[in-house]
């Protein structure tokens, strides 16, 4: 099972990363395929996006970071954290923007999460 959320952690800090090199640095070129959105409109949102970006990051590297902490205890709670942040973050998109990012960003973290208090 700690396998199981490892991976998960692992797949939720890769996605997070991807957002970030998403919004921070091809918002324009590939944020319009990726959110099929016309060019026009990302460009006035680009600044915008980049700090949601960084803060995408900010759930990656925290993610990141678990995997350095050797005490058990505080690395599940740790996760659990930043999965439940992964999670509420992509609740909220979901209910406002699409419910494509539910499934993207809430689906695994909350898969994670269950595991985590399973396992406890």
């Amino acid at each position: 099972m700690d396998l199981t959320i490892r991976l998960i952690a692992g797949l939720v800090a890769i996605i997070h990363s991807y957002i970030l090199w998403l919004e921070m640095f091809a918002w324009t070129t590939r944020g319009p395929q990726a959110f099929n959105k016309p060019v026009e409109e990302l460009q006035n949102s680009k600044t915008l996006a980049a700090n949601q970006g960084l803060y995408n990051g900010f759930l990656a590297a925290g993610l990141i970071w678990t995997f350095m902490i050797t005490n058990y205890y505080w690395q599940n709670n740790i996760t659990l954290f930043f999965l439940a942040c992964v999670a509420v973050a992509g609740i909220y998109g979901g209910l406002t923007v699409t419910k494509k990012i539910f499934y993207i960003q809430s689906a695994p973290a909350i898969v994670g999460i269950v595991l985590i208090l399973i396992n406890r």
